[in-house]
């Protein structure tokens, strides 16, 4: 991950020119964001992991959602803080969340974990869900595949991997957190590479 970290900290500023504006051009995506802000508005503080430049973090802010972000690279939390004085933005890893157990409301996971090792995925979604209050709620979102096995690809900035959305929610299972609803954008929807974008929403028990 300290290669995940440079390399986003080398490329943060292309980055952040990169995904401006992304959510404006993708209705579906939005659709899945408000969903997620209303389940969870006014229950507590909400986690948008890998936040990068912030942009979710301040669209769950004008939701009314009491959200802050969280991201490995420093150069993308300077970003976010610059672009979004507001808010709060801090580094650190999604596979050590600095809040006690129990005490978010909600986590964003949005293509936080395409970058992570596959065998270290698990350890990640433990996290997810200590760090969730019963009742608490996730959307997840990556580059996906229809077979059942971790595909590599070469990512814009460094190594990533697509899932297939039913070991994804599987994975979720295993540490508690039952998939809710789901939403796979077609890849023909995507022009860069071609991929199927997926969206999972899963919920802690309460």
């Amino acid at each position: 991950m300290t290669r995940v970290r440079d390399a986003y900290d080398s490329f943060a500023v292309e980055y952040a020119e990169f995904v401006e504006g992304v959510l404006e051009k993708s209705p579906l995506e939005r659709a899945m964001l408000v969903v997620f802000a209303e389940l969870v508005r006014g229950e507590g503080p909400v986690a948008d992991v890998g936040c990068g430049p912030g942009y979710a973090t301040a669209f769950l802010r004008d939701l009314g959602v009491d959200a802050f972000g969280m991201d490995l690279s420093p150069g993308m939390v300077e970003l976010a803080r610059a672009a979004y004085p507001d808010l709060r933005f801090e580094p650190g890893s999604m596979e050590a969340v600095d809040v006690e157990d129990g005490a978010l409301a909600g986590v964003l996971a949005r293509y936080s974990i395409i970058h992570t090792p596959p065998e270290e995925v698990p350890a990640a979604f433990a996290e997810f869900a200590r760090v969730l209050a019963p009742g608490g709620h996730l959307l997840i979102s990556f580059q996906a595949h229809d077979d059942g096995d971790v595909e590599a690809f070469d990512h814009t900035v460094t190594l990533a991997y697509r899932w297939s959305p039913d070991r994804v929610a599987a994975l979720l299972r295993e540490v508690g957190l039952a998939e809710v609803a789901r939403l796979v954008i077609a890849a023909d929807q995507d022009p860069k590479r071609g991929f199927p974008q997926a969206h999972l929403l899963a919920a802690k028990a309460k």
